[in-house]
């Protein structure tokens, strides 16, 4: 009788630890959206002139993460980067135009991950870069369980489809428009929305879990969004960057000449010239005037999307992601668009919205996102959910999301990687779930890298071709530092060089936040920079030199009192 009393504890008790564990481990659904050069310009980031309150009551239940950077500030190698967890020396993509999985290896990407523990994948929008960087496909079917849905509107969106002052059609890059006259009387993020709220019903019904991505195309230019929306932001209530010359001492390579900017009609209207501009400060109000409208009109169509997934009673069962591929320069350092390493450029949005974990279960009745009307006649503030303040990548969004939907996390990669399909660069930042701290963290490195043609601005410095890369550009973001070297490329071999240093960055960020003091050639501490060239290992990846490196340089500051 003893043994059979014993036994039965023994089965309860592990009954007991394994129901315990799948509870904690339930697999949730994703919904994961993903904005189009989409800087922090959000309440919920501290913007005081923007107003997006769907996106900040999404953050106000959220883990946000205030120092979240991309790894190289343009769609097509960002995307590839965030998708496959792999740094573009390990995707091999700069450009646009080759597919990892021919041209570097066959990694696993975000959706796949998902697709193979039994999710249904689904792609909505710019998720992955279109054309030949993911095979003319949006990488279907390795990816996505069922063909990739794109907005039929979005054709238009680089055609003479913008009102202008003469009344003519133009390909301008401010574009406000009534959305009833444009070709097929809507917009592609508009499409979007309704089709994500399409597949979202389609899976009330099922058993099978979900993974659905949502790629809005704002605020990527041209600005063409429903006109309405400028009228949130009037031109004489708006201001300048605060910093909108280009800072003396940038090396003249990591100057962004903001070539895709020049290719619209109104720009070209300006007469600006090559490389430094500037353009006139009227129009330099009306491009942030509808960068900001743009980012309201993204706001409203997040809205809807979780708005839908509240009313079908999803929200209490799927993980929810927003974030954004980069950053994008409103002015800063004489500075427009992408394409550079500074924090306007890399730095972005990222927040985790987790059932039960970043939000309390809400009463009977009570909804967890109602749409907000950016055009309501009162703002509405809300209380901030988990701040995490300590420096990450767009590459710990795949562990991360995989670890708090119930899968387990990819191991990380090792130093050489390119035949290991599944494995992680990035790192698991389900800690910061239990404990929110904004406690610093000295050690925590973003690496983010650029490529260019020439040491100086050329025509094609914003976005050059592999063949043509001549430097690169690698920086590390510390929770006190942003430290660039500009080293020679081979694009042959993919190989960069680092003991051939042709210029450096070091902004010391708690007197210089916005970044427009490079003290790199100052004389007091230029010793420490030689340790680069003199003490280099071939087989270290430079990441992890670079990071000793700026170690280093942080012992040094200290050491001599200027930390």
């Amino acid at each position: 009788m003893y043994i059979s009393v014993q036994k039965w504890i023994c089965v309860l008790s592990l009954c007991f630890i394994l129901s315990h564990r799948v509870g904690a481990r339930k697999r949730h659904n994703v919904l994961f959206i993903i904005a189009d050069d989409l800087r922090p310009t959000l309440g919920c980031y501290g913007d005081p002139v923007v107003k997006s309150p769907n996106i900040d009551q999404l953050a106000s239940k959220s883990n946000v993460f205030q120092n979240a950077y991309a790894q190289q500030a343009v769609c097509g190698p960002s995307r590839t980067s965030l998708l496959t967890s792999r740094r573009p020396d390990t995707t091999r993509l700069y450009d646009f135009k080759s597919y990892w999985r021919v041209h570097a290896g066959n990694y696993t990407t975000l959706p796949q991950y998902f697709k193979s523990k039994g999710y249904s994948t689904m792609s909505v929008g710019k998720v992955f870069h279109p054309g030949i960087a993911s095979n003319h496909s949006d990488d279907y079917p390795y990816s996505w369980s069922v063909p990739p849905y794109h907005p039929p509107s979005f054709k238009y969106e680089n055609r003479k489809v913008c009102p202008g002052s003469d009344g003519k059609l133009h390909a301008n890059l401010l574009c406000s428009v009534n959305v009833s006259e444009t070709p097929l009387g809507t917009l592609p993020d508009m499409e979007s929305a309704e089709e994500a709220i399409r597949l979202l019903k389609s899976t009330r019904d099922s058993d099978e879990r979900f993974f659905l991505a949502v790629g809005f195309h704002k605020p990527h230019i041209p600005f063409r969004i429903p006109q309405e929306f400028l009228q949130l932001y009037p031109l004489d209530a708006m201001t300048l960057a605060p910093d909108p010359d280009v800072p003396e001492g940038l090396p003249p390579v990591a100057y962004n000449p903001w070539a895709d900017i020049r290719k619209r009609e109104d720009v070209q209207a300006q007469n600006i010239s090559f490389p430094y501009g500037p353009i006139p400060k009227e129009f330099q109000l009306q491009i942030r005037q509808h960068y900001y409208a743009a980012v309201s009109y993204l706001d409203s169509q997040v809205g809807r999307l979780m708005n839908a997934l509240d009313d079908l009673g999803l929200a209490e069962d799927t993980v929810v992601v927003f974030t954004s591929d980069h950053g994008w320069s409103l002015g800063e350092h004489g500075e427009w668009a992408k394409y550079s390493n500074f924090d306007v450029a890399t730095r972005v949005p990222l927040m985790f919205y987790v059932p039960g974990v970043t939000s309390v279960h809400l009463e009977q009745g009570q909804k967890t996102f109602p749409y907000i009307d950016v055009f309501g006649p009162t703002l509405h503030h809300f209380t901030q959910g988990g701040l995490v303040r300590n420096v990450n990548e767009l590459l710990d969004i795949f562990p991360t999301v995989s670890y708090m939907a119930g899968l387990k996390a990819p191991h990380h990669c090792p130093d050489n990687s390119f035949k290991v399909e599944l494995c992680t660069e990035g790192q698991n930042l389900a800690y910061t779930f239990k404990r929110r701290t904004d406690s610093r963290n000295s050690e925590a490195i973003a690496c983010s890298q650029y490529p260019r043609p020439a040491d100086t601005p050329q025509e094609n410095s914003d976005l050059p071709d592999l063949k043509d890369i001549r430097v690169m550009g690698y920086s590390l973001r510390s929770w006190d530092y942003r430290f660039t070297l500009w080293v020679g490329f081979d694009p042959a071999n993919f190989q960069a060089n680092l003991s051939d240093v042709h210029s450096g960055e070091l902004y010391l960020l708690e007197g210089d936040p916005g970044q427009d003091h490079n003290v790199y050639n100052g004389f007091e501490h230029s010793w420490l920079f030689h340790k680069l060239s003199q003490n280099q290992s071939v087989q270290q990846p430079w990441a992890r030199t670079l990071k000793q490196h700026l170690l280093d340089l942080s012992a040094g500051f200290k050491s001599k009192g200027m930390a």
